[in-house]
């Protein structure tokens, strides 16, 4: 079984990302070859060929269909072969799985498990990220990592105090206590941490302007198993939102991840920056970008350190866990559960479908 729910919605690449040619992609175990079709669609399919097994991202594109680089099998984008080399006749069995795929907010989602089950509904949202109203500063980072392991990284920002210190991490980031609320019908964790009167570091006063001491709130959303958002605002001290109207007076900054396993010691890292100020300003743009991806590497380099960690220790490890653990704590028992559903539907769906 492995370690990741399946028959979840899981970002698999950024939209601009797939284009007029292949985009090989390890999701969940899965090798799968993306591209988009000349109306615009995207597609995914299993990236080998069923012949001798070439990996169709390192083929070619013709008239929307993709003509394997090793001998021509070529697939539609059903994954059906079309052709095949020195015969007429199609062997039947001539089929790469197709994968359904969705667009929504600028990040392109696959349905990881039985296809039958995939429920557009249950993608989680992000609309700042392609709203005139926001810029988006964004990149990717694979780990040499298992997820769980990012995921307990966001979920416990009392790190930026040690890991981000001198970018995005202050002291009063592992001061202040968090409150946690947990939805486990939606399956989302929330964790809030407000700051009445703290430190603003490099990554918001050179951002903002703000001159001085601030008022920062992070607050938390994590839809397990994809996707992670954390709200931000920023403003100075002492100025707190309006009883009424519009928040016109803080800073606004959401950043997002998608966590997506690739193996099972490997981790896709979707990180974005969003802010609603300065939209059109060139240089707080390559400041966000450069300072962001500086943080998220600091991330990567523990995290794989972690992961060497983990994987030499000896069994039945016994970690400990405090207060400001509550929230990755949550957060892990709910991949538990859904990783358990996940495996329950399918065996359902397997036993529907049996003759």
């Amino acid at each position: 079984m492995p370690s990741w729910p399946v028959n979840q919605w899981y970002v698999a690449a950024y939209s601009e990302e797939i284009g007029d040619g292949l985009l090989g992609r390890t999701i969940c175990g899965e090798p799968l070859v993306f591209y988009r079709t000349g109306e615009g669609e995207v597609v995914a399919l299993a990236d080998r060929c069923v012949h001798r097994r070439y990996p169709l991202s390192l083929s070619h594109l013709k008239d929307d269909q993709i003509v394997c680089g090793y001998h021509g099998f070529t697939y539609d984008k059903t994954g059906a072969c079309v052709a095949a080399p020195a015969q007429k006749r199609i062997p039947r069995t001539a089929r790469v799985p197709a994968w359904t795929v969705r667009e929504q907010d600028s990040l392109v989602w696959v349905w990881i498990g039985d296809q039958e089950l995939a429920d557009e509904a249950l993608i989680p949202r992000a609309p700042w990220l392609d709203s005139p109203n926001y810029t988006v500063v964004r990149g990717m980072e694979p780990l040499k990592a298992r997820y769980s392991l990012l995921v307990d990284n966001l979920m416990d920002l009392s790190h930026e105090t040690y890991l981000h210190g001198g970018y995005i991490g202050t002291p009063e980031v592992a001061e202040t206590p968090i409150t946690t609320e947990v939805d486990e019908d939606a399956n989302v964790v929330y964790v809030s941490r407000h700051m009445d009167d703290a430190e603003c570091p490099p990554f918001y006063s050179k951002s903002t302007g703000i001159d001085g001491r601030i008022t920062r709130w992070q607050d938390v959303e994590y839809h397990a198993p994809c996707l992670y958002l954390l709200h931000s605002r920023i403003a100075p001290a002492g100025v707190l939102p309006p009883q009424e109207g519009p928040d016109d007076k803080a800073f606004h900054v959401e950043v997002t991840y998608g966590i997506t396993p690739s193996t099972e010691h490997e981790t896709l890292d979707f990180w974005m920056v969003s802010r609603d100020f300065a939209l059109d300003d060139e240089e707080v743009t390559e400041f966000l970008a450069t300072n962001n991806h500086t943080v998220v590497m600091q991330d990567v380099v523990a995290l794989d350190l972690l992961e060497k960690v983990v994987e030499g220790e000896k069994e039945n490890y016994q970690e400990l866990s405090i207060n400001i653990d509550t929230g990755a704590l949550a957060a892990r028992r709910i991949l538990t559960k859904l990783v358990a559903q996940g495996e329950e539907r399918t065996a359902a769906a397997k036993a529907v479908t049996a003759p």
